[in-house]
């Protein structure tokens, strides 16, 4: 079994580990309480269409597709500055999509996969594991949350992580311009301050969102497996 294997694995095994004090606090929760009411639902909303009269529902049947593309794109870099300067502000997740997620992850494993010089088919095997990693990855931690009695929705929860995986992609893109050059104690030296940077700017971020979704005497324990998840990818990028 491959190094990147036994990497696979070990996440996959931490982030389940990460979940137990959630999955045991909500057992013991549901046996002396049960679950409060809490809102499931989640709408992907469509930012600037007029709602139709009839059911009050938007509709973008009749528009042309560059109008769709065009009001799609500013809505992701609406996000996208919701990243990069977090704040109490419910519009990152009322109005959720995976679009900005797919991106970053695809943007991600391309640039580990395009790294690999092991030859055969290595590099479309991190291109996989690192695709399954993030997404699994957000799916346990997302799971943990809602087990802690989070009020976000599972697909919410899965957009605030994705989207805050930017700074950890803007790295990864640094790292391709400064592994061009010579490599010497400076340069892995700047490589690392910009991953630990980006790592440190993902968890803030995220939290920043999802922390204030948590009972306030759990947030510790939903905190912890999103500064683990974005560790293990900003090893990755380091690493690479």
């Amino acid at each position: 079994m491959s190094n990147f294997y036994m990497l696979q694995v070990s996440v996959i095994v931490t982030l389940l580990i990460a979940t137990i004090p959630g999955i045991t606090m909500a057992l013991e929760y549901h046996e002396q309480e049960g679950y409060p009411d809490v809102d499931l639902k989640g709408d992907i909303t469509v930012p600037g269409v007029t709602k139709t009269e009839d059911d009050g529902e938007p509709s973008t049947l009749d528009e042309p597709v560059l109008t769709t593309v065009v009001r799609d794109l500013k809505a992701v870099g609406c996000k996208f500055k919701h990243v990069f300067y977090p704040k109490r502000n419910t519009a990152l997740l009322r109005e959720w999509d995976l679009w900005g997620p797919l991106i970053l992850c695809l943007i991600l494993a391309l640039l580990l996969h395009s790294g690999s010089s092991d030859g055969g088919n290595t590099g479309e095997i991190h291109f996989a594991e690192v695709f399954v990693i993030i997404w699994l990855g957000a799916v346990v931690v997302t799971l943990n949350s809602k087990l802690l009695g989070g009020t976000i929705t599972f697909l919410q929860s899965i957009c605030v992580l994705g989207y805050c995986l930017l700074p950890l992609t803007i790295a990864a893109v640094l790292g391709q311009f400064l592994l061009l050059a010579d490599q010497n104690a400076g340069i892995v030296t700047i490589r690392f301050l910009i991953v630990l940077l980006a790592f440190a700017w993902s968890t803030f971020a995220s939290t920043a969102f999802v922390g204030d979704s948590q009972p306030p005497h759990r947030k510790v324990l939903a905190v912890y497996p999103i500064f683990l998840f974005y560790f293990v990818i900003s090893w990755l990028v380091i690493s690479h």
